[in-house]
């Protein structure tokens, strides 16, 4: 049987995530392709649990702590989920993944990447996406749209500056390895961005 195909899909808040997952979802389908959708921080039991601690707006962390958990959370979701569902030879499509971690704990936060690289290298053991959609739009057009949907999370809260700093982590993941992120313009129409993903995912 032929392993499964892992897609991640990651971007600044106000990317257009959502609508584009939905898009990504129904195109492989119609292409006969069994895929999942799951999502970071959460994608398992524990998983979710996780994600309400980490997103819930009076939760008061450490940012140490709040890498910690979010790795912890992915090691539950590549186990339980993730590998899995590749191994019986479906795909998987995961609202962010790892390179999350370096933009919002790295360039948002400003850890240390070396030390982002070490959990990585523990959790994953070398495990990669086979290809990352990385929406791009400028933050304060990203943040508009975040404004208009109501109530923000913990992490939406932050200022501009945090997300510039997190835009600028992804620009730099995506330079870094070409191959696997594909940058993609999301400030135009949500149709102008399926197209460019559309031309993508033909690659695959």
């Amino acid at each position: 049987m032929q392993k499964g195909k892992f897609i991640t899909i990651d971007g600044v808040e106000g990317a257009g995530k959502s609508t584009q997952i939905n898009f990504i979802f129904d195109y492989l389908n119609n292409k006969g392709i069994n895929v999942i959708l799951t999502r970071e921080p959460g994608g398992s039991d524990i998983g979710e649990k996780i994600r309400a601690l980490l997103l819930s707006a009076d939760s008061n962390m450490h940012s140490d702590t709040e890498l910690l958990l979010m790795f912890a959370a992915r090691n539950e979701h590549i186990h339980t989920k993730i590998l899995p569902t590749l191994a019986q030879g479906d795909w998987v499509l995961s609202d962010r993944f790892t390179d999350a971690s370096y933009a919002y704990q790295g360039g948002g936060r400003g850890l240390d990447i070396t030390r982002i690289a070490q959990l990585e290298d523990w959790v994953l053991q070398g495990f990669k996406p086979d290809m990352t959609l990385l929406l791009d739009v400028p933050v304060d057009i990203g943040m508009k749209r975040v404004a208009s949907r109501g109530a923000k999370d913990r992490i939406e809260q932050e200022d501009l500056s945090f997300f510039k700093r997190v835009r600028d982590a992804y620009i730099s993941r995506s330079e870094q390895y070409p191959k696997r992120i594909k940058l993609i313009d999301a400030s135009q129409s949500a149709e102008h961005t399926s197209a460019q993903i559309q031309t993508i995912l033909s690659t695959l």
